[in-house]
């Protein structure tokens, strides 16, 4: 379990694009004033009912005006059409766009920030209910990066957002209770909002939605790629590929493994990962047998649904004694596909596996305890093996863990528990995705778009991106600015 972190005040912060100070580099013919701004996308977001000739005449108007706004807010002319196109649909009362178009600016994700418009964008937003928005208002208030720097404020947009069902809201309230930050420590509160947002995770899990993404520690390695462990480094990834070429079906298994689900750097590419485990599988390895198939069982753009195929697959790696062949048949009977359906072979090839130390059959084990699927409901064996595929790495296993933990079923009753798993389980959502831009952002010298995305990431309560945080800040990279943010350490 993860232990609690002080929270230090008053440190060094780097202010970015919205900064105090007239730059006289930016007094340029064409600027354009937040008023400007406000007034653009109001016009932009008028509903129009019947276009008349005066509103066909104010909407071209507009166009221009974005033409301004785009050389205002950049100056890179390869990514003026990609903001182009955002802005003609925010014209078209589009919020999801004008919320990433907000989003672009704040954390330079398409080329540089501006904080100023961002701040201005996102007010508006925010007056019309949007709840990223109110979300994004809260984090800039709790740090005083282009506002007033206002706990309170802070507080009432992450409440507001969290009553409209805003995930990350949820997730930084329920941070802020666990630990009492600018609220009465209450460990039921903390549980309510975790919960929410882990329901959700674990959700888009179950359905194979979302990929954890490695989170780097700038300390372990920020200035040189090839001795991190979180990056396969290019030297290492071709000798990888030449052995693969040459038969060696163990990194084969490695490579084909990594490109499923895009680790270490390496994109997921399904076309690939079929590759390498067919390799393998031709050589007689009983594990590319396995992953083929569960790559049927599951069906992508590269390789169609079939359970036919993936009996076939699943039975041959079995046959070798292979855990994940003796899985793939388990859950071909637990569901019925491809074979009659029926509970007492899945569990006799589930209890195989599990034996074996494979932590998907322990944790389908669990589940048919859980739910009494084919024996007698018992909580107790349930969370026996619950745990033993947690203690393998099983993500949704936590999940259920929390769940048990929570309502007291087959263990004793323990919030802090609860709270620490589902806290776990709400970091693995898709919102981590922020780790690797912000790591590529700092790679590539972009400081100032690097430190805001961990301040929002850290702000969330993720160890990593405090700690990077704290590393930066220290290392005297960016222009400092004294604020009285809070800075988890």
């Amino acid at each position: 379990m993860k232990t609690q972190f002080l929270v230090l005040c008053l440190m060094h912060f780097w202010i970015i694009d919205g900064k105090t100070e007239d730059n006289p580099d930016d007094q340029r013919e064409d600027d354009i004033s937040e008023e400007k701004i406000l007034n653009i996308i109001r016009r932009a977001t008028m509903q129009v009912s019947f276009p008349t000739q005066e509103e066909v005449g104010k909407k071209k108007s507009i166009s221009q005006s974005s033409q301004k706004i785009l050389r205002h807010l950049k100056n890179d002319k390869d990514k003026e059409e990609n903001h182009q196109r955002r802005l003609e649909a925010a014209e078209k009362q589009s919020q999801k766009v004008m919320e990433r178009l907000a989003a672009d600016m704040l954390f330079g994700y398409n080329g540089h920030q501006n904080v100023k418009a961002a701040v201005s964008l996102y007010k508006l937003l925010a007056e019309e209910g949007s709840h990223r928005s109110q979300t994004a208002l809260g984090f800039l208030s709790s740090y005083g990066i282009g506002v007033e720097y206002n706990q309170a404020k802070a507080l009432i947009y992450y409440t507001f957002a969290s009553i409209g069902g805003n995930l990350i809201s949820q997730m930084i309230m329920g941070y802020r209770y666990w630990l009492g930050i600018n609220v009465p420590k209450n460990c039921k509160v903390a549980l309510t909002n975790y919960r929410k947002v882990a329901k959700f995770v674990a959700n888009k899990f179950e359905k194979n939605e979302d990929i954890p993404v490695e989170r780097v520690r700038l300390i372990e390695g920020s200035e040189n790629l090839s001795f991190n462990e979180e990056f396969l480094d290019w030297d290492l990834h071709q000798f990888f590929k030449f052995l693969a070429e040459r038969g060696n079906t163990r990194v084969q298994i490695y490579l084909g493994q990594l490109h499923l689900v895009g680790k270490r750097g390496l994109e997921r590419d399904h076309a690939k990962a079929f590759y390498y485990f067919l390799k393998a599988a031709n050589a007689g390895n009983a594990y590319g047998m396995a992953f083929i198939g569960k790559m049927y069982l599951k069906g992508s753009t590269v390789v169609t649904q079939n359970n036919i195929t993936a009996l076939k697959f699943f039975t041959m790696a079995a046959d070798k004694g292979n855990s994940i062949g003796l899985w793939g048949l388990g859950i071909l009977y637990l569901k019925g596909r491809g074979v009659p359906l029926n509970y007492t072979e899945a569990f006799q090839y589930f209890q195989k596996a599990a034996e074996k130390g494979y932590d998907n059959a322990q944790f389908q084990l669990g589940v048919m305890y859980y739910d009494g699927l084919g024996v007698r409901r018992d909580f107790k064996l349930a969370f026996k093996y619950f745990y033993l595929a947690f203690e393998n790495g099983h993500l949704l296993a936590m999940y259920y863990l929390a769940q048990m933990y929570a309502e007291g079923m087959g263990v004793f009753k323990s919030c802090q528990n609860a709270v620490e798993l589902y806290k776990t389980v709400c970091e693995l959502g898709g919102w981590s995705e922020m780790f690797r831009t912000a790591y590529f952002a700092y790679q590539t010298g972009n400081i100032d778009s690097s430190l805001v995305q961990y301040a929002y990431l850290a702000e969330m309560g993720y160890e990593e991106a405090q700690l990077n945080l704290v590393y930066i800040m220290e290392s005297g990279k960016g222009k400092p600015y004294y604020a009285h943010s809070c800075i988890l350490q």
